[in-house]
């Protein structure tokens, strides 16, 4: 039987329910299949694409132009501009929350590509500048900034594709690691919101002096059906369907529990709330609208938490602990006060499972996530361990004792500070000083390469954790976390 363990009032505390083993492991086979057909789907779609923009450039005359200075100038000027488009298209879609590729391949994939894609498509941006200004200035450095200021403002749609430039140049040089740890999460959020503000400004100019764009019936197809589709999925998945969820649910908090130092839970319930289709491990981005006389935070701006129990059905629990604005003011929320959500989001679920047997490794309140796993995931007993990092008093420290006492979870407290830099163990935790981390943790997991491993905590310690569970052979389909790193 399986048991909620919340210590929350008696009204959202969810009845046992019935423990399938068989069912819950034929499950994740099926799911796994499809995840595999639509990744490989996805990508290939993305390289079709690039192939079949290469091919018109080509059959334009692209490589016959590449034999005359400026005139190769132009071409290849001409190719990153297609190249940019096709690749800026992918970079939006990739994060238009459409639920199809979100469980296929879980956020931290998906904002990896959307990366990898914005780096490479602003690139590509940048040489068509640059290539196209040469060539229309007869491979003349010095006569480029002339150029350049007369296709400005002499070219239909070149002011609206410079500002779409200059937008893309600012969310690109705030998406730098080093730029965004001097950010708020709110202030970057904000000024990301501007890439859509990029793109929208660079059709007119695609469309009106594009010729590669242009050029035929099935070129103009191809990209309005492109454009289309990418900004019907922001209006449906970014827009439609998150206010649509928040209205049909009427999300509202039911009470705040201190955890400890900063860290609090919140707790919600709504309407149809068995209609809410959320795993445990799952987050979604909330917006909190607070109750007459009380804080009113987040009503602008998303915030991405973690549930840290199980769905029952009833209720929603999320974890929170105060590192800026929007989640200090958290705390202060009073019962009655309305959630707006987004999601939910991440892989970081019973999908992605591949393996009977669990590990759970989480420090800080990342932990939370994957309380809501111990309790969510079924597992006989002896068949999940869950390794606590924490510095001062263990989170859900009752919680992982009921667990424990029911369900058969192992719980392996790493207190204290790391023991080494280079560590991710804590000063506290009981081994042999002189033992390397990946010596520790097969000595305490030596089923570790037979299990899927879930990691969830702050960046440069998961690093540590990812780099030993990698010397120790762990398969990359076996291993899945979540950074939520913004």
């Amino acid at each position: 039987m399986r048991t909620s363990v919340l210590q929350a009032p008696a009204a959202i505390v969810a009845p046992p329910q019935p423990h399938d083993p068989a069912r819950a492991r034929r499950a994740p086979e099926s799911r796994a299949r499809l995840d595999a057909a639509v990744r490989l789907a996805a990508g290939s779609a993305l390289w079709l694409s690039l192939l079949l923009l290469a091919t018109w450039w080509v059959a334009d005359g692209g490589v016959q132009e590449l034999g005359e200075w400026p005139r190769a100038l132009t071409s290849m000027g001409r190719l990153t501009a297609l190249f940019a488009s096709g690749l800026l298209l992918a970079q939006v879609l990739l994060m238009a929350r459409v639920p199809l590729l979100e469980r296929a391949f879980g956020q931290d994939r998906l904002a990896r590509l959307h990366r990898l894609t914005g780096l490479s498509s602003f690139s590509l941006l940048m040489a068509h500048i640059a290539l196209i200004t040469l060539g229309y200035a007869g491979g003349s450095l010095l006569q480029a900034p002339a150029t350049l200021w007369n296709l400005t403002w002499d070219y239909p749609g070149m002011l609206l594709a410079v500002a779409g430039a200059g937008c893309l140049t600012m969310v690109v040089a705030t998406s730098v690691r080093a730029a965004r740890r001097r950010l708020r999460y709110e202030s970057w959020h904000l000024l990301h919101l501007y890439a859509y503000l990029g793109v929208g400004l660079a059709l007119p100019h695609q469309l009106w002096t594009g010729e590669q764009f242009l050029a035929s019936t099935a070129r103009t197809v191809f990209w309005w059906t492109a454009w289309g589709l990418v900004a019907g999925s922001v209006l449906v998945w970014r827009l439609g369907l998150p206010a649509w969820r928040s209205l049909r649910h009427r999300l509202v908090v039911t009470s705040v529990v201190p955890e400890a130092d900063g860290v609090v839970s919140v707790y919600l319930t709504g309407r149809r709330m068995d209609r809410l289709r959320v795993e445990a491990g799952q987050f979604l981005n909330w917006r909190f609208v607070g109750t007459p006389g009380a804080p009113r935070p987040g009503r602008s701006r998303a915030h991405p938490y973690s549930l840290s129990a199980a769905p029952d059905g009833r209720s929603l629990r999320i974890t929170v602990q105060a590192r800026g604005d929007g989640s200090a003011d958290v705390a202060r929320l009073e019962p009655g006060a309305r959630a707006w959500i987004e999601g939910p989001y991440g892989r970081l679920t019973p999908r992605a499972r591949t393996r009977d047997r669990v590990v759970l490794i989480g420090a800080g309140v990342g932990i939370a996530p994957l309380r809501a796993l111990a309790e969510g995931l079924d597992y006989r007993p002896g068949e999940a361990v869950v390794l606590h990092r924490h510095t001062a008093a263990p989170l859900f420290a009752r919680e992982w004792g009921a667990l424990s006492a029911e369900r058969g979870l192992r719980v392996l407290d790493l207190p204290g500070r790391r023991r080494a830099p280079d560590s991710w163990l804590g000063s506290g935790t009981p081994s042999d000083p002189a033992a390397d981390d990946l010596t520790v943790l097969l000595s305490w997991v030596p089923e570790l390469l037979d299990s899927d491993v879930y990691v969830c905590g702050p960046l440069g310690w998961m690093a540590l954790v990812r780099r030993t569970l990698e010397a120790a052979g762990l398969a990359n389909s076996q291993l899945h976390f979540e950074t939520f790193d913004w």
